[in-house]
């Protein structure tokens, strides 16, 4: 499975917080992500940065993009195609010889 540093993604949103005074929250940081994070990982991402003012390495898991999966999606059914083409050959072979 392929995973996504985003690391400093959550260390700029929560620059970006504390530059306009607000205080960085589950909601506020969530709402400003550009990649989907499980809100445990915020959670523990603002916990280390109030203490230390760190963020922790975060890793999320990259999801296959739209096209990937529609382009697969098209193969697939292009081979079920040929699959069923190649099966009426055969059942019109049989069908000839009997």
């Amino acid at each position: 499975m392929l995973t996504k540093d985003i690391s400093q993604e959550l260390e700029s949103v929560i620059s970006q917080l504390v530059d306009e005074g607000k205080e960085p929250t589950v909601a506020l940081v969530k709402a400003r992500l550009s990649t989907k994070v499980p809100i445990p990982a915020i959670v523990t991402t603002i916990k280390r940065w109030k203490s230390s003012r760190q963020v922790p390495k975060i890793e999320v898991a990259v999801q296959p993009s739209v096209s990937a999966t529609e382009e697969r999606i098209a193969q697939l059914e292009q081979r079920v195609a040929d699959l069923l083409s190649r099966v009426e050959q055969l059942e019109n072979q049989s069908g000839q010889k009997s």
